[in-house]
């Protein structure tokens, strides 16, 4: 038990950089989402279920601009579909937990949990108190995204539009990004993602990010097979 209190504490630790900018975040999803037409309840208890905010706040805008339903759940499975990467980059360090672990680690799999326990697993290798880990890096950031986006609904439109909160999420994703750059697929998967998303940027209901993802996971799963 000390073993894996440790390790969730370090799991916690090793995610408190990103709370900085995640914090922000949960804050403008929060006001964003009121802004879109959503009860206070409804706003908050997306970040409770879903739990995934690149597609809270694309919900949001698309629910903003009245976009058929259809059109959210497909743009949301798609911005979403980069979480079956994490799990079977994850799988070979987790495979052997129960169907109860893996059930709740994948409910708080998200980027910025990723980021430090692949880079952590990817050192350390598998270790009987491994997913303590991600628990607590999942937890961490779970626990201050509800409060930041509870901040963010109640405070609505109190919060001043001079203040650059929407400059953390990408400086956060960086973060994470940036130290995971291993070899040339990733940086080419990178590098073309991020250029077809600000060519694409203009395209209506967010189908930019879509046809940015593609073209990443197209990119570097084509590069990594060449390899």
């Amino acid at each position: 038990m000390n073993e894996s209190r440790k390790a969730f504490w370090d799991g916690v630790r090793a995610e408190f950089p990103l709370l900085v900018g995640v914090f922000p975040f949960g804050m403008i999803y929060g006001a964003l989402a009121l802004n879109a037409g959503l009860s206070t309840l409804a706003s908050q208890m997306m970040s409770s279920i879903v739990f995934a905010g690149s597609s809270q706040f694309v919900a949001a805008q698309l629910i903003h601009d009245s976009a058929p339903g259809l059109v959210i759940i497909v743009t949301i499975a798609v911005v979403n579909l980069r979480h079956m990467l994490y799990s079977a980059s994850l799988a070979p360090y987790l495979k052997n937990l129960s169907l109860k672990w893996k059930v709740l680690l994948s409910y708080l799999l998200t980027d910025e949990a990723y980021a430090p326990s692949i880079l952590k697993y990817e050192k350390d290798g598998v270790t009987k108190t491994s997913h303590w880990f991600l628990l607590g890096a999942g937890f961490a950031l779970w626990f201050i995204w509800q409060i930041s986006t509870a901040l963010g609904v109640f405070l609505g439109a109190a919060i001043p539009e001079s203040m650059p909160l929407d400059f953390a999420l990408p400086l956060t994703f960086i973060a994470m990004v940036v130290p995971a750059l291993k070899n040339r697929p990733m940086v080419a998967a990178s590098l073309s993602a991020g250029a077809v998303a600000l060519i694409a940027y203009s395209l209506p209901f967010k189908l930019g990010l879509i046809l940015a993802a593609l073209t990443g996971i197209a990119v570097g799963t084509f590069l990594e097979a060449r390899q």
